[in-house]
Formats: C-alpha cells, structure tokens, sequence
C-alpha cells in the first residue's frame, strides 16, 4: 500500500480514529532502536550540510548563539 492510499484511508476515519492513530505514531517513535535514531541524526546532519554548501541557511558561531539565548531569558 502507497503512502497516498494510506492517507486516503486515513482521511476516511473520523476525528478520534484520527486523533488515536496520530498519538499512536508519534509514541512509535519513541520505540525506535539506537541503529534507526543513529541513521535519522546522520540524515539531519546531511540535510543541514546541504542547506549550508547551497546558502540557504548561514552558519552562527557558537559564542552569537549563546549570547542570543542568553538574552532571551534575561
């Protein structure tokens, strides 16, 4: 079954068929093994490497981002 026709199906439940089914996902997720956590930190990582290398986001040094939290909790 495709992701679309799983949505489909989805689509066709009503509001607390729904809601369960969301909050059933996201509490799998905390049951994913140190091999699958390892290999979504390693896509994130690419990910944000490829923002940087094409210039869609800008580097902060460390010492900026530290002195901007630090100013959004005095």
């Amino acid at each position: 079954m495709s992701i679309k026709e799983i949505e489909a199906e989805i689509k066709n439940l009503d509001l607390k068929d729904r809601a369960a089914l969301a909050k059933w996902i996201v509490e799998s997720l905390d049951d994913l093994s140190e091999a699958e956590v390892a290999m979504l930190w390693a896509e994130e990582a690419e990910h944000r490497l490829d923002e940087l290398e094409q210039g869609i986001v800008i580097e902060v040094p460390d010492r900026e981002v530290l002195r901007r939290a630090r100013a959004a909790i005095s």
